[in-house]
């Protein structure tokens, strides 16, 4: 009976650690105010704008569309691109980390390869 309870245990502990790998859901937008405004299309001029979708990170000087997404233990979800620099020719590739905000956790962080934040998004409505 005690080695049942165990396994019960350790089933619902991976369960559990799956759940929250799986929890960063970008089926529908993310960004900030200047984000959201231009999620149709650039409408709106912004020297500082992020929109995170379930393809693309837009930033007001770079668009970067993902390669692969890869859900991490700790539920955060690293994301290899390709982007494009505004000035710049070709392509570069890079890796962002997104993960929940600590202060709020209907927010997402996105950071950097170095871990240097880049912004902090809301889903759009």
């Amino acid at each position: 009976m005690r080695a049942l309870h165990l396994v019960l245990t350790a089933t619902a502990m991976l369960a559990a650690g799956h759940a929250s790998a799986a929890g960063i859901d970008l089926s529908k937008p993310y960004g900030d105010k200047y984000g959201c405004i231009n999620k149709n299309g650039q409408e709106v001029a912004a020297d500082k704008m992020l929109l995170l979708t379930d393809k693309e990170l837009i930033t007001a000087a770079s668009a970067c569309t993902f390669s692969d997404k890869q859900p991490q233990a700790d539920g955060s979800l690293v994301v290899t691109a390709k982007c494009e620099v505004e000035g710049e020719e070709g392509q570069a590739p890079t890796k962002f980390t997104i993960k929940r905000s600590a202060k709020n956790a209907k927010k997402l962080v996105v950071a950097d390869e170095e871990g240097n934040v880049m912004g902090e998004v809301s889903r759009c409505k």
